[in-house]
């Protein structure tokens, strides 16, 4: 970046459309696309904004902190950059920009098997930041626990598998550019990912002691699955309406995943999160950690590391503003109480919680 950051931004939408500017028109798509009529991807963001608050006033709110803790990990916001592929194509370093933000800020980064460059090289870059690598399952029990072993070799604090992807989905504006993405060029060991199931799962459990974390949960009934096979953190996730069309907003999803988790493993959660607003409402139904994918990649493409730091500053200031005018003072006094039920103003889209975003391309 040629400009500081903490000048050129003062809002997210900003951030949005200097990445839009610099992104190639395919590329664009990817990120902000679903699959066939994107209901998954609206119904995100509709989740989301069909929950009000309640707030209490009167409180002594002089003082807000948003920190928090997730696998005993300190945390300046309960948030991660969530894992999503080829990276690279929003910043020539990839996941070693991703990883650098998260640590320079103080969250989480999680980096997917599909991105570059290795994880041995993002561990090595992310010093003594948090990491966690996230597979996509191309081989045999063999080919997991080689990426276990480097997992920890490099220092990633868990490991994630993706258990929502055991089919392609169909992605019409990737269809419709005839754009492939690089690591569907490559079909093979695609077959190990549809065959992937809760006996593969036991035996992770029983050979790894690197906490395991479930990505692409649903369901009560597989969380409940989750948590009788150990595994430590339960992600609720619909791949932000890249994979099953027709599915549940991921926050609609939540509240039955935290009933049937029960406190016995950590509850993550991603699926159309860009406002400091969502993260409160999150944490607030149950959630220990929320996921920034889209919103991540939107910043490393405005603005590499600094850029990413500078977005999650500015939500660090939306949580605060919101936690204090809820009437708490940190994330340990927000609860479902804080929260009720209401019909959603505009009509849900892919940005639509930035209403003075203005692209060139009508519904954006």
């Amino acid at each position: 970046m040629t400009a500081n950051p903490a000048t050129e931004f003062q809002t997210l939408h900003e951030f949005v459309k200097l990445a839009r500017n610099r992104l190639s028109p395919e590329i664009w798509d990817y990120l902000i696309g679903g699959t066939e009529t994107e209901t998954t991807l609206k119904r995100n963001r509709r989740a989301l904004d069909s929950i009000a608050f309640r707030p209490r006033v009167l409180r002594d709110v002089s003082e807000v902190d948003g920190r928090a803790r997730f696998l005993d990990i300190p945390l300046r916001l309960p948030i991660a950059i969530a894992p999503v592929g080829s990276l690279e194509s929003f910043h020539p370093e990839g996941g070693v920009t991703a990883a650098r933000a998260a640590a320079r800020f103080g969250c989480i980064s999680i980096h997917s098997s599909v991105s570059k460059p290795d994880i041995e090289t993002i561990g090595t870059a992310a010093a003594d930041g948090a990491t966690i690598y996230q597979l996509y399952v191309r081989g045999d029990d063999a080919f997991v626990d080689a990426h276990a072993r480097r997992a920890v070799e490099a220092g990633c604090r868990a490991f994630c598998i993706t258990v929502d992807s055991q089919m392609y989905s169909r992605r019409e504006r990737d269809i419709a550019r005839r754009f492939v993405k690089p690591w569907r060029r490559d079909a093979t060991g695609i077959d190990r990912q549809a065959a992937f199931n809760w006996n593969n799962v036991r035996r992770f459990k029983d050979r790894h002691d690197i906490p395991l974390i479930l990505k692409g949960i649903a369901t009560a009934e597989d969380a409940e699955m989750a948590c009788a096979h150990g595994v430590d953190v339960v992600y609720v996730s619909n791949h932000g309406g890249r994979q099953l069309d027709h599915g549940r907003g991921a926050l609609d999803v939540l509240p039955e995943v935290v009933a049937a988790v029960a406190g016995r493993a950590a509850v993550a959660i991603d699926g159309g999160f860009v406002r400091g607003t969502d993260i409160v409402k999150a944490i607030a139904l149950g959630a220990d950690l929320v996921g920034l994918g889209r919103l991540a990649c939107i910043g490393m493409a405005a603005g590499g590391v600094d850029g990413v730091v500078r977005m999650f500053e500015i939500l660090e200031d939306e949580v605060r503003i919101c936690l204090g005018l809820l009437g708490v003072t940190g994330f340990d006094g927000i609860e479902a109480s804080h929260l009720i039920r209401a019909e959603p103003v505009d009509a849900a889209h892919v940005f639509s919680a930035f209403p003075l975003l203005n692209l060139d391309d009508p519904g954006y």
